[in-house]
């Protein structure tokens, strides 16, 4: 029966598309933009499994999307892009020491941002993120995220879950969703998991201190 569990929940985790592989997995290139402006906000995004920096759905006033090799859901995959995501916010606020960075990721995006914002907060200040569909995401209410039991199979920093997000705001949205809610059921994927998030992909309706979770669209404090 465990085995069994496991097998269906690797399935789902390994399906966690973010774009559909219908839209065409066109090749990871180089992360698009020059140094932003050090006006106003720096938004940067992160898509899900076979997303690219072209082609990540995330819409709204954004100044960076992250390409990074998310071909694969695995620790490797998220250790890419939170090497990338490091670098490139690293460098903007070199230039723009006061500018505040806002970050968005959906699916193994939101891996990333997770991780990032784990590892980073005690030395990276004036920064918030958005979750979507968070894998890492620990249950309160609901379940963990379905990286949650897997350990030595996806690998980290994928595997596992945790709220190590420190001072960080971090607003975590989770709707009827296996990927970041094993009691949702893996039959709530593909179709919850690829439809359920499309008005939060705009960055414009997320403030820059959000700190909440929504839950199958109740509101909850952390």
């Amino acid at each position: 029966m465990r085995a069994s569990r496991i097998r269906a929940a690797l399935a789902g985790l390994l399906l966690t598309v973010g774009v559909s592989a219908a839209q065409g997995a066109t090749a990871q290139g180089a992360t698009a933009k020059a140094a932003a402006s050090c006006d106003g906000t720096y938004t940067i995004v992160v898509g899900g499994t076979w997303s690219t920096w072209d082609n990540d759905r995330f819409t709204g006033n954004i100044q960076q999307h992250v390409g990074y090799a998310s071909q694969v859901p695995s620790g490797p995959s998220v250790r890419s892009g939170v090497n990338e995501l490091n670098r490139l916010v690293r460098d903007q606020r070199a230039a723009c020491p006061d500018q505040h960075v806002k970050m968005g990721g959906y699916s193994l995006g939101a891996a990333v941002v997770h991780v990032w914002i784990s590892e980073n907060w005690r030395s990276f200040g004036n920064v918030n993120a958005i979750l979507l569909a968070d894998p890492k995401r620990q249950g309160g209410p609901g379940t963990n995220g379905s990286a949650a039991p897997f350990g030595g199979i996806i690998g980290p920093p994928l595997s596992g879950s945790d709220r190590d997000f420190g001072n960080v705001p971090v607003k975590s949205i989770c709707y009827w969703d296996y990927i970041c809610d094993e009691s949702a059921g893996i039959w709530t994927y593909p179709k919850n998991h690829n439809d359920n998030y499309w008005p939060d992909f705009n960055m414009d309706h997320h403030n820059d201190d959000a700190n909440e979770q929504w839950y199958n669209g109740a509101w909850y404090p952390w």
